[in-house]
């Protein structure tokens, strides 16, 4: 396992990938974008941390977990389905295909868990029982094991938009998907999800929820796209406690952002007020739980990529072959 110490690195972090000499340049949340004239798409995976539709902080090394995990993911999983991949040319780096997103976004949930307004939990907790085109029965307790793998989609919101809820009669209705593409997707997610399971729990872990963004090429295939079972898409707990916490009502030990995300809560209306300063600790302390889950996750020992006097140094010098491909 990793014995990197994270406190020497806290001030190693990609907070902005602006290259002007690369074109069509769109900053995300934590990606930056760069759309080439031959169709390629160049995403770099910053280290910003995001929650409450607000940037908190960078996490050292999280743009490289994040992009290392999807890369493991995808090459597990290409037998299932096709993806967006075409080259990694450093490890915070993706070029891609680029493709017409399908505005649906597909969340299969294994487990009645989730804190946003979207989530299942959370719909059932206000007495819900009928939500996206399907009954729950009463008397679940949070974090329960559902009978089988449920789909519950939502709406992809682009430009900072919310996403809603949908049913499936829904989407055909409302046309965002054809009935052969809803139902190829529908196949495929649970498909991804299912091989997920079966990896994380030889991993020692319950991949309990996810979520799949799929676009299409110009002939209309349905390819994978954006990231996939990564620690910001997924929520992973950890196996060996989850009975026991279960049974006591308590949260699930997990991978995720919450470290920081709760920090910032305690302290604040993350929604409306000034956000505080982070502490370093937590920052580095939040880099570390990002390696974790990447060596639990693949297997694999994390060790990150420390050419260059800066991150974006590094991935300068890596993408200057395509500087002026616009």
């Amino acid at each position: 396992m990793s014995s990197i110490d994270f406190t020497a690195f806290a001030s190693r972090t990609l907070d902005d990938a602006t290259i002007p000499e690369l074109p069509n340049h769109y900053r995300g949340k934590v990606r930056d974008n760069y759309d080439l004239a031959d169709g390629r798409r160049i995403i770099i995976a910053s280290d910003r941390l995001s929650a409450f539709d607000r940037i908190l902080c960078a996490i050292p090394f999280k743009g490289e977990v994040l992009t290392q995990t999807a890369r493991f993911w995808f090459e597990q999983t290409a037998d299932i389905c096709a993806n967006h991949v075409l080259d990694y040319p450093d490890p915070n780096v993706l070029i891609c295909r680029r493709l017409d997103i399908l505005p649906v976004e597909i969340v299969v949930r294994g487990y009645l868990a989730g804190t946003t307004g979207t989530s299942i939990l959370t719909l059932y907790k206000k007495g819900q029982r009928t939500m996206y085109g399907m009954t729950l029965p009463d008397g679940l307790r949070d974090n329960a094991r559902l009978a089988a793998p449920i789909i519950t989609p939502t709406s992809k919101e682009f430009d900072g938009g919310h996403d809603e809820p949908l049913t499936p009669a829904e989407i055909l209705e409302r046309k965002l998907l054809t009935p052969a593409q809803w139902d190829e997707l529908s196949a495929t997610a649970l498909a991804l999800f299912a091989r997920g399971q079966k990896m994380a729990e030889a991993r020692g872990l319950i991949l309990a929820d996810t979520k799949y963004e799929f676009g299409v090429t110009p002939d209309g295939t349905i390819v994978l796209a954006d990231e996939i079972h990564t620690p910001d898409s997924s929520r992973y707990w950890r196996q060996a406690t989850y009975q026991a916490q279960f049974e006591a009502g308590e949260r699930p030990d997990s991978f995720d952002k919450d470290f920081v995300r709760s920090w910032v809560a305690a302290r604040c209306d993350p929604y409306h007020d000034p956000i505080p300063a982070i502490p370093r600790d937590l920052i580095t302390g939040t880099a570390a739980v990002y390696a974790e889950a990447f060596e639990t996750i693949t297997g694999k020992t994390f060790a990150p990529d420390l050419v260059g006097a800066t991150v974006l140094e590094r991935i300068r010098a890596r993408l200057a072959p395509l500087f002026g491909a616009g």
